[in-house]
């Protein structure tokens, strides 16, 4: 029994990253950050930028493939228990446009980065770095796999 329960879906975590404006505040809190970065006095230019998109992907990596469960009570026997945010959204569907948003994005934040950094070796290994540990996961062939048992349980 569902006491209190508001919502008519069985999980609405699938569907958040659909809501209204979600892609805009996305977009515009990722710019928050650079523009918070871009103020403090001793961090140069390219460092604001590789900060900037290492703290968005380390964001996305733990609230996308690493946490599992859903914050909302769920009618669905305990399967979102077992599951990520990233393998919930839109039932677990490949290449809707959720998920394609969610992975281009850090994509063209990494283009801009790059560019800011003008290509600086350094700069460029640790956002390639960065880059590579959201894009992994989020590959069709790894939905619901555990790499060597890490996030199992």
């Amino acid at each position: 029994m569902n006491v209190g329960v508001a919502h008519s879906e069985v999980n609405p975590n699938t569907r958040v990253m659909n809501s209204r404006g979600m892609w805009l505040t996305y977009a515009l809190g990722v710019g928050m950050l650079h523009i918070v970065l871009l103020s403090i006095p001793f961090f140069s230019v390219p460092v604001a930028w590789t900060l900037t998109n290492i703290i968005h992907n380390l964001g996305m990596y733990v609230f996308l493939h690493a946490v599992k469960g859903t914050p909302f009570e769920t009618p669905d026997q305990g399967k979102a228990r077992l599951l990520t945010h990233w393998e919930q959204l839109d039932y677990g569907v490949q290449f809707t446009s959720s998920r394609k948003f969610f992975t281009i994005s850090p994509i063209i934040l990494y283009f801009l980065t790059s560019f800011y950094t003008k290509y600086d070796p350094t700069h460029f290994i640790l956002n390639t770095a960065s880059l590579l540990t959201v894009l992994i996961p989020k590959l069709p062939q790894l939905h619901g796999v555990r790499i060597f048992g890490i996030n199992k349980y």
